[in-house]
């Protein structure tokens, strides 16, 4: 080979290997086949990771409606269950312009986040793809703001995968 194609080989390797290391960056946070279920690995406890994600919400000016400890509610009723807790929390202003282009668009509005923690340990965010919910409702006239959706709760999960 000359030296002027190894370059050009050179260069197609490392455009190929930025594109793989591109591609699991993104699919790290996106959904899991088609069940419309993206999760992010928390970097930090179960408890530091709520209080984290509630600190974003608030920081972002995101109206925070509630919080759920699913596994108190278990053990209440006297089944164990491990770690999860439900996180909603919505903007009203962009929320609500999903269920204006279909009512049943309610069903996944506000926005549910499930930090869940694992058989090993390891906690997890988790929340329904918003691309799967434009899709499951038919939706084709928002596109904007789903994808202002997508970014919000994206930049909100980040803040549990860095100690």
């Amino acid at each position: 080979m000359t030296g002027h194609s190894t370059n050009r080989l050179a260069n197609f390797g490392a455009s190929l290997l930025l594109a793989l290391l591109i591609l699991s960056a993104v699919s790290a946070a996106r959904a899991d086949g088609d069940d419309g279920i993206v999760r992010v690995k928390s970097a930090v406890p179960m408890a530091e990771a709520i209080t984290r994600i509630k600190a974003d919400i608030a920081a972002k000016g995101i109206k925070f409606f509630m919080e759920i400890d699913q596994a108190k509610l278990a053990a209440d009723a006297g089944i164990k269950l491990r770690p999860s807790t439900l996180l909603v929390f919505g903007n009203p202003p962009l929320g609500t312009q999903f269920i204006t282009s279909n009512p049943n668009a309610g069903l996944d509005w506000p926005v549910r986040l499930l930090l869940t923690q694992d058989d090993n340990g390891e906690v997890w965010a988790i929340w329904t793809d918003f691309g799967w919910i434009a899709r499951r409702h038919n939706i084709r006239d928002r596109g904007a703001q789903f994808e202002i959706a997508t970014k919000v709760v994206s930049s909100i999960s980040s803040t549990i995968t860095k100690r």
